[in-house]
């Protein structure tokens, strides 16, 4: 299991063929108390870059990227009932979907940990 991250703060932890993506404890951090999430439907085709879910806190509304293309397989259902989770576990518990991998050269943009250390510091 590999773990990189965006410019934009999005986490993918890639298994195989399969990146679960959540947003990083950066952005939780950034964002302040979140009080709502949308996700995207279950079998959407995400294109690289484009806007794939909503996060809402009190202070402002973000969306969060596709970092890579793919069809949504799976999304946590658990974040539409308790949005909080994004604070508590932004790493963790709070993953956002599930891609299926389109094309695995999309990967080679992205960042390892200490990249985006350096990057937030």
């Amino acid at each position: 299991m590999t773990t990189l991250f965006t410019s934009d703060h999005e986490w993918l932890r890639i298994e195989g063929d399969v990146a679960t993506i959540g947003v990083t404890d950066y952005a939780q951090s950034q964002l302040g108390d979140v009080v709502f999430v949308e996700l995207p439907k279950v079998g959407r085709t995400l294109k690289k870059a484009e806007a794939a879910a909503v996060v809402e806190s009190v202070k402002a509304a973000s969306d969060v990227y596709a970092p890579i293309s793919g069809e949504v397989l799976e999304v946590n259902e658990a974040l539409a009932a308790e949005p909080a989770l994004v604070n508590s576990d932004a790493g963790g518990k709070a993953w956002f979907f599930k891609l299926r991998i389109a094309d695995k050269s999309e990967l080679g943009g992205l960042m390892d940990e200490a990249a985006y250390k350096a990057h937030t510091a």
